[in-house]
Order: C-alpha cells, then structure tokens, then sequence
C-alpha cells in the first residue's frame, strides 16, 4: 500500500525554510541518551534496517536509483509490494530514507522497544497525533552504514540532517551532511595505525572520528558548525556499544562488537575554525573533509553558502592553508591525510603549483590527484548540489553559473583538480625527504590506507639504503602482481612486457628484460646485487652497468609495493 501521506512535490518546496531541526539527543542527560540509544540499537537491528535489509526490500534496481538521489523508484518498489506496515524494514526506509509519512502504528511496529513516543523524545521524528492512523514524519535522515576501511569492516547507523531527496527543499546553510563519497573515500584511505590522538578537523556529523577511534585513544572532532557537532555527538553516543577494546599496554585495537565503533567518552567535540580549536595541542594523526569547494566569493547573492562545504575564503586558499599549516599540531612522525581541490592556472603545471605548498608546509607530502574538471563542469556539478536547476530555475541556473566563471576567469583557472593528500612531520632534527605529486584517475583497489601506510614505510627503508646497500638486501614480489607480455605475432620475445598491480593503486609498470627478469626471480633466496650478477652473466653484459640501470627501478617497486624487502 502507498505511504500515509506523499511527500510534497518539489514544486511546492523549493527555498529552504531556515535553520534545520535540534540535532537528536540535544536536552538528554548523558545517561538517559545512553540507554534510550541502546534500546533503539536493538530495535534497528530486530527490524533488519541495514545495508542489506534496505536493499532486500527495495531490491537492487531501486537501491541503486537511491544511490542516484532518485525516490521514484524506491517508492514504487514499497508500493507495489505493500510493505510498509508489514514489513518494519521497509516502514524506516519509507520515513527516514524517503522522508514519507508512515502511520503511527507502523513505526510503533518496527520500533517494538523505542515506539514513537521514544522516537519523539530523542529527536527523531514528529507525529501528527496519538491515533494509530495518525501521520509520524521524520525530523532527521537515520540510515545505516557499512564500510570497510584499513582496521576493517563496520556496521553503523548515523544521523544527519534530512537531504532534498526527501524534504523537496534546497538545502539550509547550515545543513549537515551525512556520509556521502567524500566521507567514504577519505575513511578508506586513511592510515590506521594504532595512535594516541587524532583530530578530525570539520568533523561534520562525525563519521571520521567514528572510524579514527577505533585505533586511537582519545579524538577531538572539531567543526564550524554548532549543529553538526551536535549530530555527532548524537552519533557517537548512539554507536557506543559497538566499542574497540583497546588495549593501553600494547597498543593494539581490537574490535569488541559487531560495528567496531568508539565509545563516546573516547571523542570530544569542539567548536571553532580551521586548527584554531586546538592551537597549542598534538596528534599523531589528523583527518580532514574540509568545506574545500571553490566558490566565487562576490557572486551578489546568486550563490548559496552551505557551511559543510564553502569554507569562505577565495579560490583554493582554504586547502592551501591547511596543507601549509597542519604541521603545526602534529607530533614528530604524525600523518595527515586530507581531501581537497586545488585549482590548474594557464601556465603553471598543477603539481608545481601545489609542490610549492608542500615546500612551504616543511612536511613530507604525497599528492594524488583522481580527478580534473573543467571550469564549466566544476560549476554545474556544485550548482546541482546546492539543489539549483537550469529546468527548474532557469534564472538562478544562468546567474550562478555566470558567477563561478567569472570568478575562475579572473584567475585564469582552466582545470580544477580533486585528491588526496598526505602529509607527514618529519621526526625531530630531520628534513623531509618525500615529495611526490602524481595524476591517478584509474580505479584503486579499496580501502587503500594499509597500503598507503605500507609504500611510507617503505619510502623510509629506502631512504636508509644507498644503493650498496640495497644490493645486500633480499627482496620478494607482493602477491597481487601479476606480468603481462606482448608480442609481435611470429616473433619469439615480448615486445612490452608490463608489471601490473592488482591491490592499492593499481599500478602497471612497463619493465626492460633486465628488470622483469630481476622481478621474476625475486623469491627471498638471493640478493639483489647476486641477481644483478646472474642477470649480467646471462646478457653478457657488465654487472656495474645493469646494476645501475636496475636499481632506480628496484627502488620505484619497493615503494610502491611489488616488492617487499624479506625479513
């Protein structure tokens, strides 16, 4: 059967009406948000509203369309099956996916323990009335979360701020995001070596610090936004029981629950900008999604601001700064991972562009750019997000885009970029010694933060080894390369012989005979500088030249992962 009542057309609701809703849990004491958390964990869990229990009642036609910001779909799936009241599963998806009324027996239903009233007094929905029939809408999206990052798999619900998918509405400024491709991305990549302190810097509804405490002992999550902090301090209460039992004397993260989520006393929250909030302080490991959007700053009010993604400041400026100055609240060793934009200027290659900001920062760097867009795609992908259509506000559509080009003209910015950044403080007394800035816009083999970790800890191997003694060492290959040869038809050897990654970034290295015959015999047993020697014998060439034509190519497999020292 159709939902209680249909959510208004987006014709009706097309301008945000002011600030969001109370983030859930605001006014509770701590104990009481606990344990009424706790009963509406079992009562999700009892009526299958996961990852895979959405997706088993709308089945994966709708699931995907949903992916896509597309409802109609989905709707029709729940209708035409008429599982909203008899299915608890599909009653949640209907209200906090869809945003469409279901009745208040219904969701009485589906949350046995919670009901509504227990709904209510957390924040998280409103109903129409006391009767069975009566209409419950809901005030925030709650949905489940799974992922996987570099400490393994998770199992969440989190809260945000309902999306126009199921309000009809454009977004408020201050509207906070749930977990999108971003947030996913930056978790997947992100090193997970057991640490004592994260930061989370712009924290948003907490889905970093939610995975950085799993191996950390204590995260401060930091955020602009007084609402997005209380929507992750909501998260992080509501995700406590899914804890990591960490071990204080070894160090070791050991997941305890099925989510392998932090408890809420592990994850203080602070408000503020940028690094202000904890000027002063340190941390092994600091994670960010800044508000890394290029916005046009004087577009005469044609333009939205949205807090989650403008950070306020001109062209790239924000991301710059970040980069330049995160060192200074990281420990000696201490990683920072971010995610930004950066924008190509006529005549100045983007990696010198940003190289200079590496050089500024003092830190090592590693740059990986996934993705380059165009200005005129760059403004059409941000003025969609921001819920404006050239078929729905054709005047809005033609002023905003005017806006964003112009702005990119004035600063002659014929590409912006997308990727990932990771930065590191060198140990005390030592100079940075990693700079890399590299293109990457193939598939990557997720999630990538272990091998992430694994290529820095080889770039430091390598860096405590000429070339002498590097040929001492014994190497072998990783087991996910796999060698590819060419020929010519009718000819007896390869013409291209490629070297091809199957984990982490998927790398594919066109190898000499010399170096793929090195590569295929690197088993641990002998030295590098013995198969030089044997490789040399065989090719009836000299042993010094082949070695110093195949161990700059030896350290590029190193670091990258196709070869991995022994022992």
């Amino acid at each position: 059967m159709p939902p209680a009542s249909s959510t208004p057309s987006p014709s009706s609701r097309t301008v945000a009406d002011g600030p969001g809703p109370v983030p859930p849990g605001a006014g509770l004491a701590p104990a009481d948000l606990a344990a009424a958390a706790a009963t509406l964990r079992e009562d999700l869990a009892a009526a299958d509203f996961t990852v895979d229990g959405v997706e088993r009642v709308l089945g994966p036609v709708a699931s995907a369309a949903l992916h896509r910001e597309q409802a109609v779909p989905a709707r029709r799936a729940l209708r035409d099956r008429g599982r909203e009241e008899a299915d608890p599963t599909a009653a949640l998806a209907a209200l906090f996916l869809l945003g469409d009324d279901v009745p208040r027996r219904a969701l009485d239903a589906a949350l046995g323990r919670t009901g509504v009233d227990g709904a209510r007094r957390l924040g998280l929905v409103e109903a129409a009335g006391a009767g069975d029939d009566d209409a419950v809408r809901a005030l925030v999206d709650l949905r489940p979360y799974a992922a996987t990052d570099a400490a393994g798999p998770v199992t969440w619900w989190l809260s945000s701020d309902l999306g126009e998918l199921a309000t009809g509405r454009r977004l408020a400024p201050d509207h906070v995001l749930g977990a999108g491709g971003a947030s996913l991305t930056l978790a997947q990549v992100t090193v997970r070596t057991p640490v004592g302190r994260v930061l989370d810097l712009g924290t948003g509804c907490g889905i970093q610090a939610l995975h950085a405490a799993r191996h950390a002992r204590a995260v401060v999550g930091t955020d602009i936004s007084r609402r997005a902090l209380g929507f992750a301090a909501f998260n992080a209460a509501f995700n406590a029981a899914f804890n990591a039992a960490f071990d204080e004397d070894s160090g070791d993260s050991r997941a305890a629950g099925p989510g392998g989520a932090a408890p809420a006393g592990r994850v203080e929250l602070r408000e503020g900008s940028m690094l202000e909030p904890v000027a002063g302080e340190r941390f092994d490991l600091v994670v960010s999604n800044p508000p890394f959007v290029i916005t046009p700053r004087a577009a005469g009010g044609a333009l939205p601001d949205y807090e989650y993604r403008d950070g306020g400041r001109s062209g790239d400026d924000l991301v710059r700064d970040l980069v330049t100055g995160v060192g200074a609240v990281l420990e000696p060793g201490g990683v920072a991972q971010l995610l930004g934009n950066w924008e190509h200027r006529r005549g100045v290659p983007w990696d010198e562009r940003v190289g200079a900001w590496l050089d500024e920062a003092g830190l090592d760097g590693w740059v990986v750019q996934r993705e380059v867009l165009d200005p005129a795609e760059y403004a059409e992908t941000w003025i969609r997000d921001g819920g404006t259509t050239p078929e729905r506000e054709p005047a809005a559509w033609a002023a905003a885009y005017g806006a964003w080009l112009d702005d990119f003209a004035a600063r002659d910015v014929e590409a912006v970029g997308f990727g990932i950044v990771t930065l590191r403080r060198p140990l005390a007394g030592a100079r940075p010694t990693l700079r890399r800035l590299e293109e990457h816009t193939g598939s990557v083999r997720q999630p990538l933060g272990a091998h992430l970790a694994a290529s820095l800890a080889a770039h430091d191997w390598l860096a405590a080894r000429d070339d002498a003694a590097l040929a001492g060492e014994r190497l072998a290959v990783a087991p996910d390369v796999t060698e590819e040869r060419f020929h010519t038809p009718g000819a007896p050897d390869p013409t291209v012989v490629l070297l091809r990654q199957g984990d982490g970034l998927g790398r594919a290295v066109r190898a000499t005979t010399g170096l793929a015959a090195l590569v295929g015999a690197s088993d641990g047993e002998l030295t590098v500088g013995q198969l030089v020697g044997a490789i040399a014998a065989l090719f009836e060439v000299g042993a010094e030249d082949l070695a110093g034509e195949l161990l700059p190519d030896v350290r590029g497999l190193v670091r990258d992962g196709f070869l991995a020292p022994v022992g």
